[in-house]
């Protein structure tokens, strides 16, 4: 696999603020994503080449932080926050009112490829418990209003790019 010219200038870019090129592996794997949608193992070895690195170290961190996709996702993804603070606060009965008012199962992507439902470890926001995560933007103090809320604008935003 040859990556696009202009995500290799990007990689080695990036990689330049780094004393060294593995400290560049995880801004490497955004911008493979980004180009990309997910990281499949062939852009995982054009990464570690790009970078002259071990194969293994990009493998490593591409499959352990929930930011990075191995498998597609819809063109939403919604991360919710399983761990014990937003489980305190509500996150289970919240991932079911997810399930059932997009269809879907967590870890399923929508028919219509929109939106993909998952749970994770930890966001870092327990201040803001329950929290998910969509697309960079981290919501919180989340209950099944505010959630239904964020749906529809995710949907309006959606219907408004397609016409």
């Amino acid at each position: 696999m040859n990556a696009p010219l202009d995500m290799r200038a990007r990689i080695e870019a990036a990689a330049e603020a780094y004393p060294d090129q593995r400290s560049a592996i995880m801004p490497a794997l955004m911008i493979a994503q980004k180009e990309y949608g997910h990281l499949t193992g062939d852009v995982l070895e054009e990464v570690a080449d790009i970078l002259g690195v071990e194969r293994i170290w990009v493998y490593e961190l591409a499959t352990f932080y929930t930011l990075f996709h191995t498998e597609p996702v819809g063109q939403v993804h919604l991360q919710l926050c399983d761990n014990v603070s937003c489980m305190l606060r509500g996150a289970e009965a919240l991932l079911r009112h997810m399930e059932q008012v997009l269809g879907i199962a967590e870890g399923e992507t929508t028919g219509d490829g929109m939106f993909t439902l998952s749970t994770v470890e930890c966001l870092g926001a327990c201040e803001m418990a329950p929290v998910m995560q969509v697309g960079d933007d981290y919501h919180g103090n989340l209950d099944a209003d505010r959630i239904d809320a964020l749906l529809a604008t995710l949907r309006a935003r959606r219907e408004k790019a397609d016409v």
